[in-house]
């Protein structure tokens, strides 16, 4: 098993290798104090600037969970964010003023995408109320990251967050772009089948993991069958250009997690999805996002 293991940030071709965290948490709660401590970090931005150049990551896209107001997403100059729909059905706001605050985020060049919670929230994705949303992502080009798989909590219902609910909004909105977070786990065979069917969905690696290996030789002997369906998965899409590195940082060790993604993605496939994937689908180049 030790073949399966990796140092972080190895130097391939002489360079070290750039990574992309293409989905992970920035807020003040006090259980993200918790489980950053618990994985081995401190749920801080200075900790999180060193734990992110240790690892070689240079940059971030944070999933918001802070208002629709675009003055309160103010982030360092190593994070993007996509702006968060919490609550679209009962916010006191019509959609249409809720529309209009999402369009002055995504109007900004660090506001790279709309992110959707609909296990927590209890909506269908393919909702026609979301119509005004998708319409803004098309519009500016930028993709809707969705909530897929289980939730944090025991209150969200699995019904809302199943991968194939975004079958259905991906058919029904063909010129939008989903990036299905966390792979829809623990459906990872029906979140294989969306993905192969549907070319407007990618998906983040983010969520898989938790905590802080304190044994990598033991944790991916017993893993083992994990992390060969994942592999097996990947080489039956035989798609390695929407699969996209993601921590959900502060829940896992930023070290380990790049370990356990490079145990499931081919060598050559390394760049395309920790780094180029999500350059391309999170259209981070230019705008000084990277200056």
């Amino acid at each position: 098993m030790s073949g399966l293991i990796f140092k972080p940030g190895e130097k391939r071709r002489g360079e070290p290798m750039k990574i992309i965290d293409a989905h992970f948490h920035f807020a003040d709660f006090s259980d993200f104090d918790k489980l950053a401590r618990m994985a081995g970090h401190e749920n801080t931005e200075e900790n999180l600037r060193q734990s992110y150049k240790s690892a070689g990551i240079v940059h971030g896209i944070v999933m918001s969970n802070r208002s629709l107001y675009p003055e309160e997403h103010r982030y360092p100059e190593f994070i993007s964010y996509c702006i968060g729909l919490d609550h679209f059905d009962d916010d006191k706001r019509s959609l249409r003023e809720q529309a209009e605050l999402v369009e002055a985020n995504l109007k900004r060049p660090r506001c790279v995408g709309i992110k959707l919670y609909p296990g927590y929230n209890r909506f269908y994705v393919y909702d026609d109320r979301l119509a005004p949303f998708y319409e803004l992502a098309e519009k500016y080009d930028k993709p809707v990251a969705v909530h897929t798989g289980l939730t944090a909590t025991e209150t969200g219902l699995l019904k809302y967050s199943h991968p194939f609910t975004l079958d259905e909004a991906a058919v029904k909105f063909r010129n939008v772009r989903f990036v299905m977070c966390h792979m829809g786990n623990p459906f990872l065979d029906e979140a294989v089948a969306v993905l192969e069917k549907n070319h407007n969905v990618s998906t983040d690696l983010s969520g898989l993991l938790e905590g802080k290996i304190s044994d990598t030789e033991r944790f991916f002997y017993e893993k083992y069958g994990y992390i060969r369906r994942l592999y097996d998965l990947f080489s039956y899409m035989g798609d390695y250009s929407r699969i996209l590195f993601g921590t959900d940082w502060p829940l896992a060790n930023l070290d380990d997690y790049i370990n356990f993604v490079k145990a499931v993605i081919p060598r050559d496939k390394w760049d395309d999805v920790f780094y180029n994937n999500a350059v391309r689908i999170y259209g981070l180049q230019g705008d000084g996002i990277f200056s």
